[in-house]
């Protein structure tokens, strides 16, 4: 028996991956481990990168100097992956709500790494006062 959670066949996965299919309520704890796992942000930018280089390829079989074709080539790569990688959790969470699953998942690592900052700073300083307009 598997007793991990469910994982999308290929066909399943390449439409998932590039926004084109919501994926069954059985495969929502791989969602979350792929998109809010470890990991997920490498992931998110090899997948934005792909398509790009795909597009970009046929232009290094143009005959001319390796310069020539770096600077066809990666004037258009290199904002394609600031980009990305600029907007990854933007992007992140907005599949996990796609999928309806929580947007927060998204920083659930980065709480945890900074869990004992954050039981430090209580301790220290107490806890936040969480009324609107009080700063």
């Amino acid at each position: 028996m598997n007793d991990g959670p469910s994982k999308p066949n290929p066909l399943q996965y390449i439409l998932y991956s590039y926004g084109r299919s919501v994926l069954p309520p059985s495969m929502h704890e791989w969602v979350a481990n792929d998109l809010a796992g470890p990991r997920a942000a490498l992931r998110t930018v090899v997948r934005f990168a792909i398509p790009c280089i795909l597009i970009l390829v046929p232009f290094w079989f143009i005959d001319t100097s390796v310069l020539n074709r770096a600077t066809m080539t990666l004037p258009i790569f290199i904002p394609f992956v600031y980009f990305s990688i600029a907007l990854n959790k933007i992007y992140r969470r907005g599949r996990l709500r796609h999928h309806g699953l929580d947007p927060d998942l998204v920083d659930v690592i980065a709480r945890e790494r900074e869990a004992d900052l954050h039981a430090e700073y209580i301790a220290k300083y107490g806890p936040r006062d969480e009324r609107p307009g009080h700063t």
